[in-house]
């Protein structure tokens, strides 16, 4: 009898002891543990971070680095079964469907502004992208200094428009500024020769290359300027998501599995097509391997 009390006082201890488990969760953890759900937002067409294959899967870098957490999150809270649900996002929609609970950690190409914490929250950097010119193989070009008084498309409505009059003025260079009305006319005008070089993130134009017909028609300027972190987004004031997230993504660098993810990604074929973008790490984002980070830009 004495150890059938013994055993029944073990039982509620435990349950009693996984009560206030459950209890002492918050936030995002609490709202995953409680539906047995996690929505990951992602992006359609944002080659390699996050698109779709040919199967409509969402596939990418910040989507291996997004299954990670999920892996982590379904060990910590113990929910062999957590489902997965993914939901498109967009520029214009991402924040908005991370304040509000529809996303609960956001899987794209999403950069860490200040003016955007005011709003979301951000992990440990994931990428680093600055800005680069793309130009045609054969040209004489090398950096933006011997584009001089020649033809330079930017694709409207971007801060890529701001940057380069902002350099145009700073070293007087007296360059014809155009725009393109998406990135696609924007490359289009250099390869047709309406323009000398076309500025934008050197990720997209690295991505842009690799799918050319002939991408070694094309090659990137050798200088770079500004730069930002991306990072995967969620809500904020939840410090206790952001611990695993940022637990999750710090294992990773530290032991090497962020690096494969990487080669994997920017120096390997990729689906759907196998193209390979070709994209060496760069060395700011090696820095922050090493010793992660979520400073923001301002």
């Amino acid at each position: 009898m004495k150890r059938f009390y013994k055993v029944i006082g073990i039982l509620t201890l435990g349950a009693a002891l996984n009560v206030q488990a459950a209890e002492s969760l918050s936030g995002t953890l609490d709202k995953i543990q409680k539906s047995g759900t996690i929505v990951l937002g992602h992006r359609e067409s944002s080659m390699p971070f996050s698109y779709y294959d040919d199967q409509q899967k969402p596939v990418g870098y910040s989507m291996d680095l997004c299954m990670a957490v999920v892996t982590a999150i379904k060990q910590k809270l113990g929910l062999d079964n957590l489902s997965v649900r993914f939901q498109p996002v967009n520029s214009s929609n991402r924040i908005a469907l991370v304040k509000n609970g529809t996303v609960d950690l956001e899987c794209g190409s999403t950069a860490n502004y200040l003016e955007r914490q005011k709003e979301v929250a951000f992990s440990d950097s994931t990428f680093w992208v600055s800005k680069r010119l793309i130009t045609k193989a054969d040209s004489p070009y090398k950096t933006i200094d011997d584009l001089k008084g020649k033809p330079v498309v930017v694709t409207q409505g971007t801060d890529t428009a701001l940057l380069i009059r902002k350099i145009n003025e700073e070293r007087n260079l007296d360059l014809r500024i155009q725009a393109g009305k998406d990135h696609a006319e924007s490359l289009l005008m250099v390869t047709t020769g309406r323009a000398a070089a076309f500025m934008e993130d050197d990720i997209l134009v690295s991505s842009l290359r690799a799918k050319e017909r002939d991408p070694a028609s094309l090659k990137l300027l050798n200088d770079s300027f500004g730069g930002d972190p991306y990072a995967l987004m969620f809500r904020k004031d939840d410090p206790q998501f952001k611990a695993q997230v940022d637990a999750t993504l710090g294992e990773m660098m530290s032991d090497g599995q962020a690096t494969k993810l990487y080669e994997k990604w920017f120096l390997s074929p990729i689906p759907p097509a196998g193209i390979t973008i070709g994209f060496p790490m760069p060395g700011r984002l090696k820095e922050l391997f090493a010793a992660p980070s979520d400073k923001a830009s301002s």
